[in-house]
This record gives C-alpha cells, sequence and structure tokens, in this order.
C-alpha cells in the first residue's frame, strides 16, 4: 500500500527558494516566462473562463506533437529533460577504464536498449525459455511457482501490468517502522477494472479492440490465427472474473478498506486452490508468517477463477502476460503492435515515440539513481537544494498559521495537527544516500535480459526491507523526475531535481507570478497530508484516528462541497469529473493556492508593488497559477484520464480553484453571477 500523492504537472522551486533567500533579482520591466502574455488570450473575460485567458494563446501555439497524447509547459521541461539524459546516457555508452561503475551499468544498458538490429534479428527468441516453461506445466499445481518466477522478472510490472496478482512489500499502515510483504489485486492488462464493465459504445469499442490485439500479440508468438481468437476470450473472461472482484479507484483512496493483515494460514484459507507456501518459497520468503492481504475478496475470486478455469485456459493467459509485459523490449512487429493499443488506441498519440526516448525512460525506471547521480553532479547545485528548502519551510509556516486558526477545528485536533505538519520531512533534489547496484549485472547486448534483471533487482530489494529498519531517507522518484510526491506512510514532500530548473522559472520575473506558479506547488503537496486520504496518517506515518468525531465530520462536510463542485466538470463528451476519486487533489490545489498567496502577502509587506504590463500585482499572482495549468490533450486521453487519473483536467484545476477564491474575485473585479464567482464557497484548510 504505497498511498503517493503526485502533482504531475508540478512548478518548480527555485523562484521561490531565491526569494526567501532574499536573493531574488530585481524585476524586469516586462514579462519573464513565469507570465507570458503571449500565452493569454485578452479577448476572454477572466471571471468567465480563468483558464483559456490565461492559456489561450499557449494552445492556439502549442499544438500537440505527434508522439505526445497531451502537451504542456512541463512536458516541454520533460523533453528538455530528456535531451540532458540522453547526452549522458550516449557519453557514458562509450566503452572506457574512466567510467565509474554507474556509467557503466547506464551506459551498457542504454547501448543495448538502443541496439534495434540486434533487438530486430532476435525477434520473439528471448521468450522462448519463458514460453516452454510455460508449455511445459503439467497441472494448476504448478501455478504457484510459474508466477513466482514470471513476477521478479515481469518488466511490465513497472507498469501495474503483473499476472494474477502482484506482490510486494509495503510500510505497515499500523506501524509505519515495519515493512511487511503485501498480497493485493492484479492480473488484468486494460487500464482499469471498469474497462472491463462500462457499456457506453466507445467502452465496448475499446474491448473489441483490446480482444484483436491479444490475438495479433499471440499470433507473434507463433500461435495460430484459428487458435487466438479463443485464447483471446479466454483472457478476457480471466480478467473480466478478477476485474469484478478488484477494488475501485475511489474504494482504494481509502486506506481502511487496503489494510488486512493475516497470517500464512489464514491467506492459504482465502485461496485453498493456491499453494502459498510454494509461491513464497520461490521468491525467497520461505520463513513469512504474516502480511497484508489489501483485498481479500479479490483472493476468494482468485481461488474460484483458479478451480474454474482448466490448465490450457491458464497457459494461454500466461503466454498473454508475458509477452504484454516484456513487447516493449522486444523487435518492432512486437513494440508497434502493443503501442498501437496502449498509445494510439487508448491516449490518441499518433506516432511511436523514437527509441531514443523509450531507452532513456528505461534506463531512469530501473538504474533511476545511478542516472541520477551523474545528473545531479552536472545539472544541480547545492545552493538551490538550500534555497528551495528554506522557501518550503516558509509555505509550511503559513499552513500553521492556517491550522492555528480555523474556525471548525477544535483544539484537541490542532495539536495533533501542527505535530503532524512540523514532523514533514522535506527531501529536495534528490536522496542523501545514492542507491547501490552493485549486485545488479547489466550485459552489453542483451536488452530485455537487462530489462529483466533491472526489475528482479528491485523486486528483490523491496522484498529485502521486510523485517529490516525502515529507511525514512528513500526516495520514490527518481533525481531527474520532472514531478513531485507527499507520502503519507513516511510524511514527507519530495521534489526531485529534475523539476526544479527553468524553463518553469525565469529570474527575471517578478515576485507574484512565481508565487502563484511555484508558491502553489509547495503548498499543493503539503496539503495532501490533510486532504481525505492523508489525513487518517498521524505524524509518524500511521493509519490512526486521530480526529474528534466532530471534527471529522466538519472536515467531511467541507470536503463534500468541493467533490460536489468538481462532479459538475464535463472532461469530455458526456463523460463528467469524478470528483470522489480526484478529491484528494482537488483539496490540494485550493489548499496550495491560498497558502501561496498568503506568504506572497506577507513577503510583500512593506514593499511597493507596482503594476507591470497592465497587470496589478494580485492579477499576476494568479496568471502565474493559471499559467502553470496551460496544456492540451487529445480526446482519448482525456477519456482514459476519466477513469484513472486522481487529477482533475488542467482547465478544472485553475477555474475550480480561483473560482473559490474571493481574492481572486477582487483582483478582477468579478461580479456574483460570473461563472468564476461561487455562490457557496468551498474551503478546507
Amino acid at each position: 500500500m504505497r498511498a503517493i500523492n503526485c502533482l504531475a504537472l508540478i512548478a518548480t522551486l527555485v523562484a521561490m527558494a531565491a526569494v526567501a533567500a532574499g536573493q531574488s533579482a530585481k524585476p524586469a520591466p516586462t514579462s519573464a516566462l513565469v507570465l507570458d502574455a503571449s500565452s493569454m488570450n485578452k479577448t476572454v473575460d477572466p471571471c468567465a473562463d480563468f483558464f483559456t485567458y490565461s492559456c489561450g494563446g499557449w494552445i492556439r501555439n502549442n499544438p500537440i506533437p505527434a508522439d505526445q497524447a497531451s502537451w504542456d509547459a512541463y512536458g516541454k521541461l520533460q523533453e528538455q529533460n530528456r535531451q540532458v539524459l540522453r547526452q549522458i546516457l550516449e557519453a557514458a555508452a562509450v566503452p572506457s577504464p574512466k567510467r565509474s561503475a554507474e556509467e557503466q551499468k547506464i551506459g551498457d544498458y542504454y547501448a543495448s536498449c538502443m541496439d534495434e538490429a540486434a533487438i530486430e534479428k532476435l525477434g520473439a527468441k528471448p521468450l522462448k525459455a519463458d514460453l516452454d516453461r510455460i508449455a511445459r506445466l503439467k497441472s494448476k499445481a504448478d501455478l504457484p511457482a510459474e508466477l513466482a518466477h514470471l513476477h521478479p522478472n515481469d518488466v511490465g510490472s513497472f507498469l501495474g501490468r503483473a499476472a494474477l496478482f502482484t506482490f510486494d512489500s509495503t510500510q505497515d499502515a499500523k506501524n509505519s517502522t515495519q515493512f511487511i510483504a503485501e498480497v493485493d489485486q492484479g492480473g488484468i492488462a486494460l487500464p482499469d477494472r471498469d474497462y472491463y464493465f462500462k457499456d457506453d459504445p466507445k467502452s465496448q469499442e475499446i474491448r473489441k479492440q483490446y480482444l484483436a490485439h491479444v490475438q495479433r500479440m499471440l499470433q507473434l508468438l507463433g500461435d495460430k490465427p484459428g487458435e487466438t481468437a479463443a485464447e483471446a476470450q479466454t483472457v478476457m473472461r480471466i480478467e473480466t472474473a478478477l476485474a469484478k472482484a478488484s477494488l475501485t479507484r475511489v474504494e482504494r483512496r481509502d486506506p481502511n478498506k487496503l489494510y488486512h493483515k493475516m497470517t500464512r494460514q489464514e491467506l492459504q484459507a482465502l485461496s485453498p486452490s493456491f499453494a502459498w507456501d510454494r509461491y513464497f518459497a520461490e521468491v525467497g520468503l520461505a520463513g513469512v508468517e504474516s502480511l497484508n492481504v489489501a483485498v481479500p475478496d479479490f483472493v476468494k475470486a482468485m481461488d474460484a477463477e483458479l478451480k474454474s478455469e482448466d490448465l490450457t485456459s491458464w497457459k494461454a493467459y500466461l503466454r498473454w502476460h508475458l509477452v504484454h509485459g516484456q513487447a516493449r523490449y522486444l523487435s518492432s512487429a512486437f513494440v508497434n503492435e502493443d503501442s498501437d493499443f496502449y498509445d494510439h488506441i487508448l491516449t490518441g498519440t499518433k506516432e511511436i515515440q523514437p527509441r531514443w526516448k523509450r531507452c532513456v525512460r528505461a534506463v531512469d525506471r530501473q538504474l533511476g539513481e545511478a542516472l541520477g547521480k551523474v545528473y545531479v553532479e552536472k545539472n544541480f547545485s547545492p545552493e538551490t537544494k538550500q534555497r528551495a528548502l528554506t522557501m518550503v519551510k516558509q509555505i509550511e509556516g503559513e499552513m500553521g498559521k492556517e491550522i492555528q486558526q480555523l474556525p471548525w477545528m477544535s483544539p484537541v485536533t490542532k495539536e495533533q495537527a501542527l505535530a503532524k505538519l512540523h514532523t514533514v520531512a522535506n527531501k529536495i533534489g534528490y536522496p542523501d544516500h545514492w542507491r547501490d547496484y552493485s549486485a545488479l549485472e547489466v550485459v552489453r547486448g542483451d536488452a530485455l535480459g537487462n530489462a529483466e534483471s533491472g526489475t528482479a533487482f528491485e523486486f528483490r530489494r523491496w522484498l529485502n526491507k521486510i523485517g529490516r529498519p525502515l529507511d525514512r531517507g528513500e526516495w520514490y522518484m527518481t533525481p531527474p523526475t520532472v514531478n513531485a510526491y507527499y507520502n503519507p506512510q513516511m510524511n514527507d514532500i519530495n521534489f526531485p531535481a529534475g523539476v526544479l530548473q527553468p524553463p518553469l522559472y525565469d529570474p527575471r520575473s517578478d515576485d507574484a507570478p512565481n508565487y502563484g506558479n511555484t508558491g502553489a506547488t509547495i503548498g499543493h503537496e503539503l496539503t495532501h497530508g490533510f486532504d481525505d486520504e492523508g489525513r487518517q496518517f498521524d505524524a509518524q506515518g500511521n493509519l490512526r484516528d486521530w480526529w474528534t468525531a466532530e471534527d471529522a465530520k466538519q472536515f467531511e462536510q467541507r470536503a463534500s462541497c468541493i467533490s460536489d463542485q468538481y462532479s459538475q466538470y464535463v472532461i469530455v463528451d458526456d463523460i463528467k469529473i469524478n470528483g470522489k476519486l480526484t478529491l484528494g487533489e482537488d483539496v490540494a490545489d485550493l489548499g496550495g493556492l491560498l497558502l501561496a498567496y498568503l506568504a506572497w502577502q506577507d513577503a510583500s509587506q512593506g514593499k511597493h508593488l507596482e503594476p507591470l504590463d497592465g497587470f496589478t500585482p494580485e492579477q499576476r499572482f494568479f496568471i502565474g497559477y493559471g499559467q502553470s495549468w496551460c496544456s492540451a490533450e487529445r480526446p482519448e486521453v482525456q477519456r482514459l484520464r476519466a477513469t484513472v487519473d486522481p487529477h482533475s483536467p488542467p482547465k478544472y484545476r485553475t477555474n475550480g480553484v480561483v473560482s473559490n477564491m474571493p481574492e481572486f474575485q477582487k483582483a478582477f473585479s468579478c461580479k456574483p453571477g460570473n461563472a468564476m464567482v461561487r455562490e457557496n464557497r468551498c474551503k478546507v484548510w
């Protein structure tokens, strides 16, 4: 149960950090990147549609690239970052005795991934040993050992593609100092369990296309066309049963629904048809006595499927999940077929990304801290890290003031909330101690083998945590990542070095848009500790109810206001936001912008602030926020995200927030009845 809240498109901290450190540059006479007047559409009334007012020009001037499903300012930064990583990897790929151990591994991994001619020549041969082993299964009693072999080596497990169920370790939700083993739902290859049940025409069409995709992939393995139709139906039948027993994404937002600590014997009683002792022994955990069973009803349903489906059906299912998980490391026939369904059909992407981008991503995913160590040495300074930390502390101070002033929270709950706030660990840039990859063997020329070795290394690394002291210094994102997150079980906020760079920050800009852009990001991550999910964990990261009953009721009433508001917004066609799914992010967006505004006001005390480019400082603050969400998305990916993404679309991360803020309405002289003025204002923090 690794509960992590991410700000998918996060603004950088550097601008705000420089201000906090007392080193902000004098404002330039014209707008800098943080507020780009050319990105606006001033013909739109900001009180009617603030997103289009802030971003209409940006959307017009920035068509979505063919290899992207969506496009925004942070996507541009991600592309820029990939170019930097590409240069690092291309240099590291050149054999030399001067290469460090990290450079040797990342360079050889990248070179192997880029060797398209060798990969093309092999075709499906890298899967032969696994396919032969599946073919040799003599009975369903052999399935535990087979899954114990597949799970540690399944490259697709990084993308949630594990066969039948997922097995991992996690912090004990009620004793965060300990890691325990965990069995969780899994076994499906469509993006979400709801894809198997929606009856609208588009969903029915996607299921037909999925069946055709499974058939074509099995044909690439050598199965006869006459057999693959039945095999695909078998896969769909098994996956639909597993999906039916899976919790929805909204249900999984409740951490109590994912915590069921059991003995090994109790797990075995849930699924007598699956020899868990054999599975645990094969994965190297023969001595495990207790674990978390995240979704017991799923394990029961899995057992029913093991009884009802014959061995031939399970072989077809395993063959599909094997090729599904490893497809992107095989020859172009597999890569293109996989991309056609998962990228083109599901997200609307027009072209597959070039190989170098895919290989950069693969290295970052599997050797991220080895790559990150080189990246940080070349691209991140200690000064930047310290300035960012200073700024985070400033925003934390504002949140402390807000908690103390809340009229609806009792003193006893406030005391607990402040204790949690003051315990938050702030991680900036990169970890204090780099991960040791010495046990990971990288063989130059073996692309899939390296990918499988990287997956197995990570699988073992997580299982080795069980029974050992918690490392609170660990990161769950790599240093080059353009993103950030809050982890309620670690009670930490994490800002990788990859996001702490231009073009999200321009030192020529005045403070107002910097606070609106980056200050809101800091506040967003802090507020996650007190959203509908994060508030259920205490200062030490334990799942514990530290609220009085009345205070919890007050929170839920205020949160329901936000959920009801966002549930009215249409994403695409007739699909509306699932306000219960996006609630945590929506609460964090609103709280984060308010904290940023308060921090900007405090930082501006005693200063004479002049208008720039025809905008007041207050207007510039909010335009800076609005432009942090400038983006365009293809309809296909909008549909996908409506089901799987806990973030609201960028338009509503803008309009939904400012319509609740009197400070915004005053800045733009909005009147009652305007779209950006909610009659029943929502506010939690």
